[in-house]
């Protein structure tokens, strides 16, 4: 049986009236990873769907109340399950015609004769790739909270050395507060080009950089190369944020903004502060919250400098 994907059990809808169809799919996953539940009609799977909805639907063209294809259309039409994954079977003829792809609402779809093998293949990948499209931050399009938490388990299930940065942006609040959030979201844009440039520019290095949310980044590289990308993410940065400012505020180097207490004070410019967690040797972490709780500390100790800077975890490792 193939790895699965998947962190906790799929529950999938088919709604075929072919029991082979239905044997086949069913036996190509361990119930505890995937659950069928089987409708050989298309109108009372509908009833279901929007009471219990599944994490994924595979409708067969061969439904004899209603096409596929206007299945997929009803699930998709409406907005909450717009990003629910649909897969469309169709028998060979049926590609016989074109199919107008921009109206007929599906993520992915299988031909018969079905190969056991390729069918769970694709079915997995379609639900990664729905996962993913879920999960990216809808600004930058980086990785969110639910694939960053899945690459720092993956670096702790595989024993793998490796330094979890995590970068938050000072001051940020006042400029939103002063200059607006289209200016505060251009900041979050060049932030995360910054970010994954510097860490694109280690060639051949194996590392990933994730969106938290808000002014809440990270990325994951080896041990021995993190510092470097901190000092050139701070570098970038403090060169590139100034001309975010307008010409007066930019000369004095401080904004009057707003605080959180309604009182108006003077604030720096913004900078970026970066704690960095390792997970080596004989200090590994155990799960993806330990890093969180690590790095809480070490941004706090970061934030007291009012420049940028980064601060690296010294426990022994």
């Amino acid at each position: 049986m193939a790895e699965t994907p998947f962190s906790r059990r799929q529950n999938a809808f088919l709604l075929s009236p072919d029991p082979d169809l239905a044997k086949l799919l069913t036996g190509l996953w361990p119930d505890e990873v995937m659950r069928f539940t089987v409708f050989e009609r298309g109108r009372r799977a509908i009833e279901h769907l929007f009471n219990d909805p599944p994490d994924l639907l595979v409708v067969d063209n061969r439904l004899p109340d209603i096409s596929g294809a206007e299945v997929a259309t009803l699930v998709k039409s409406e907005n909450v399950y717009r990003q629910l994954p649909v897969i469309l079977v169709l028998d060979g003829s049926d590609l016989d015609h074109s199919w107008d792809w921009d109206q007929v609402e599906v993520d992915d779809f299988l031909v018969r004769p079905l190969r056991g093998e390729e069918a769970r293949a694709r079915v997995n990948l379609t639900m990664l790739r729905a996962m993913r499209a879920l999960d990216a931050n809808p600004l930058s399009k980086l990785p969110g909270n639910t694939s960053i938490i899945q690459r720092i388990q993956q670096c702790i299930d595989r024993n793998e050395d490796f330094a979890l940065a995590y970068c938050d942006l000072d001051y940020f609040k006042s400029f939103n507060d002063k200059y607006g959030f289209s200016r505060g979201d251009e900041v979050l844009m060049m932030t995360a080009r910054v970010i994954v440039n510097t860490i694109r520019a280690f060639a051949g290095v194996r590392s990933f950089v994730g969106h938290v949310g808000g002014d809440d980044f990270v990325f994951i590289m080896p041990p021995d190369l993190v510092e470097e990308a901190c000092r050139r993410v701070v570098q970038t940065f403090d060169s590139i944020v100034p001309h975010f400012y307008d010409a007066e505020d930019r000369t004095r180097g401080s904004i009057v903004s707003v605080d959180r207490q309604g009182e108006t004070r003077t604030f720096p410019l913004m900078a970026v502060s970066i704690a960095v967690v390792f997970s080596t040797g004989a200090r590994r972490l155990s799960h993806a919250g330990e890093a969180a709780s690590i790095a809480m500390g070490l941004k706090k100790k970061a934030k007291e400098n009012p420049k940028s800077c980064y601060v690296l975890d010294q426990r022994e490792r």
